[in-house]
């Protein structure tokens, strides 16, 4: 029997907890921290919890990020209180967080000089699919670290794609994110459309969930009945902070930004729900 792999979490929120779960129930040991208690707490039937990251990085095999920006990354992984600085050799740490490329890859190069690994691995999907178990892994880094961490990947996603060298799963889930701003921006002005030239909405959604014209973002805004509510402005906060990053790293690569993708993705961003 080969050893079991241990596994701590960081980012217990809406994306990050059902995944954190879900590692759990597929049996392997898990270790939780969180800044706020409460949100610990929650996971004590099911998870030790400690007091530091680098406590949680010192029990760990294999530690998963899920938390929402770059100082947020460094915080937890960075210093004498951070997660690599407790972590064995040969330890992985999978940023699940969607970041700048650059702040994975110099993670990654200070985790070297202590023998960890660092492999980004952000998810897409949402919350829906991550209590399913079903959302799509982007990774990057590493073949042999990023191996190591499939078993545990394994048991909340459906698709696991290596996309390339550390950054290259970032770099991936944020073209994701500007393509997924652009859909939102495209169905909420084809059901305005639809609406106005006299088409039923939702008769109009089922057309397009059955023929060329589907997408999510589509059957999404349907199902929630053309309105996002509090959602929509969540959204957009994130998809906003994405679209900042992945223009700056076309920049900072000489490549032009696709216009009509970034005009719709802007569309959406100070639009409306429907």
């Amino acid at each position: 029997m080969g050893t079991v792999t241990r596994v701590g979490y960081i980012g217990l929120g809406n994306q990050g907890g059902p995944i954190a779960r879900r590692i759990a129930r597929a049996g392997f040991p898990l270790t939780v921290w969180a800044r706020r208690s409460e949100a610990a707490a929650a996971f004590a039937a099911i998870a030790d919890v400690v007091s530091t990251p680098a406590e949680l990085g010192a029990v760990s095999d294999v530690v998963g990020i899920c938390v929402v920006s770059d100082a947020d990354v460094k915080e937890v992984l960075l210093g004498p209180r951070g997660v690599i600085a407790g972590m064995a050799p040969g330890g992985v740490v999978a940023v699940q967080s969607t970041v700048h490329p650059t702040t994975v890859t110099c993670v990654a190069k200070y985790a070297r000089e202590r023998d960890v690994f660092v492999i980004d691995a952000p998810v897409s999907g949402g919350a829906q699919a991550a209590e399913a178990g079903t959302v799509t892994v982007l990774a990057g880094g590493e073949s042999a670290p990023i191996e190591r961490c499939r078993p545990v990947f394994d048991s909340f996603a459906g698709n696991v794609f290596h996309l390339g060298p550390v950054g290259s799963g970032q770099t991936a889930k944020l073209i994701n994110n500007l393509v997924v701003a652009a859909h939102l921006a495209i169905a909420v002005e084809a059901f305005d459309f639809a609406r106005g030239l006299g088409v039923d909405r939702k008769e109009f959604a089922r057309v397009l969930a059955s023929g060329s014209g589907s997408s999510h973002a589509a059957t999404f805004l349907s199902e929630c009945g053309f309105d996002l509510g509090e959602m929509w402005q969540h959204s957009r906060r994130l998809l906003a902070k994405d679209l900042d990053i992945v223009l700056d790293v076309a920049e900072e690569c000489g490549v032009g930004e696709p216009p009509a993708v970034v005009d719709a993705a802007l569309s959406y961003l100070k639009g409306r729900s429907c």
